[in-house]
């Protein structure tokens, strides 16, 4: 790649699909279906494959570092789960690679020479101590590297020790079958990278195999993996619980409304029983005051009855007592003049 290349996909890299204000490479989301995710996410096995023995080609999605900027500003803000879809990726091309390491073993058990389960052993041994030497000339490489002298020193250190114990182990296994068994080539499958490894392989050849990109690549691939799931299933939990959240506070929120409107009811039913027993109480008053109406009407019409009664009866007595008076008057002047007209009669005799 040439230097203007590499400044341009490290703009793109930096400031994303709108750098230029290019609206032709800004019709194209990072959510859009046509994107890998896998890529957006810096796994995809398209891209750490490219150049091993395994080169995969070119990703039949879009590979855009200026969508992977895209995506990193935005996920900053929500969560968007491409990794749901990374992970689904990465399982299906282990899984593949997992196919095929499995078929590589079956097709080494049915090639190489049946051997006794202790041989066996013994040789998985050896294969164990050269796996541990490949790691740690890599490991010690990649110090030296990087600058650290003094650390690669001490890990070369452990691979004289590992040397020691795989000299050991090698004399075991040569020890323990004929000598012309012993000069085949015993293979193993590498379980990382499904790779062929030999029993005698030498240290250059381990460091290359447990140092080179594919091997790494492929441990790459599924420590991404790992880290995925982890993700995924954090993300989840954290929804999960966020959700729960949500239904606790709606349902803390429905109980409160549920006992608001209860006091309300119970507001209202106060309020209701006080109206009907103020309704109550002016009825018992009104009919209180008609009672006391109507019997001060009764009695005033006893008044007025007794009155007019009265009234009758002093209308009717007055004329008897009139005309007896009279009569007396009467019976009183004739008693009199009785005796006036015995009086006369008398002087005359």
């Amino acid at each position: 790649m040439s230097a203007q290349a590499q400044m341009r996909a490290l703009l793109d890299q930096l400031m994303g699909t709108a750098r230029d204000g290019d609206e032709s490479r800004q019709r194209v989301k990072f959510t859009d279906e046509r994107v890998c995710k896998s890529h957006l996410l810096n796994c995809c096995p398209h891209d750490i494959l490219s150049g091993t023995r395994m080169d995969l080609g070119e990703c039949s999605k879009i590979h855009d570092l200026a969508l992977r900027a895209d995506y990193e500003i935005a996920s900053k803000e929500r969560d968007l789960f491409f990794e749901l879809d990374a992970v689904d990726h990465l399982e299906s091309f282990i899984a593949d690679c997992d196919r095929r390491t499995e078929l590589a073993k079956k097709r080494l058990a049915e090639t190489q020479e049946e051997i006794s389960a202790e041989v066996a052993a013994k040789a998985e041994k050896v294969h164990e101590l050269n796996e541990e030497i490949g790691k740690l000339l890599a490991k010690a490489e990649q110090l030296g590297a990087e600058g650290n002298v003094d650390e690669a020193q001490k890990v070369l250190q452990e691979v004289e020790k590992v040397r020691t114990k795989k000299k050991d182990a090698e004399e075991e296994y040569r020890n323990s079958m004929p000598a012309s068994s012993f000069q085949q080539q015993k293979l193993r499958v590498c379980e990382v990278c499904s790779a062929y490894l030999g029993l005698h392989d030498n240290d250059r050849r381990l460091a290359d195999h447990f140092g080179g990109k594919l091997h790494l690549g492929f441990i790459q691939i599924r420590e991404k993996l790992e880290q995925l799931k982890k993700t995924v299933l954090d993300k989840q939990e954290r929804r999960n619980q966020e959700r729960l959240k949500r239904r606790e506070e709606r349902e803390r929120e429905e109980r409160m409304r549920k006992r608001t409107r209860s006091r309300s009811r119970e507001r209202r039913r106060s309020r209701s029983r006080d109206r009907e027993r103020e309704r109550e109480r002016r009825r018992r008053r009104s009919r209180s005051s008609s009672k006391d109406r109507r019997k001060s009407r009764s009695r005033s019409r006893d008044r007025e009855r007794r009155r007019r009664h009265r009234s009758r009866s002093r209308s009717q007595s007055r004329p008897r007592r009139e005309h007896s008076h009279r009569s007396s008057r009467d019976r009183l002047n004739g008693r009199a003049e009785s005796r006036r007209s015995g009086d006369r009669e008398s002087g005359e005799l």
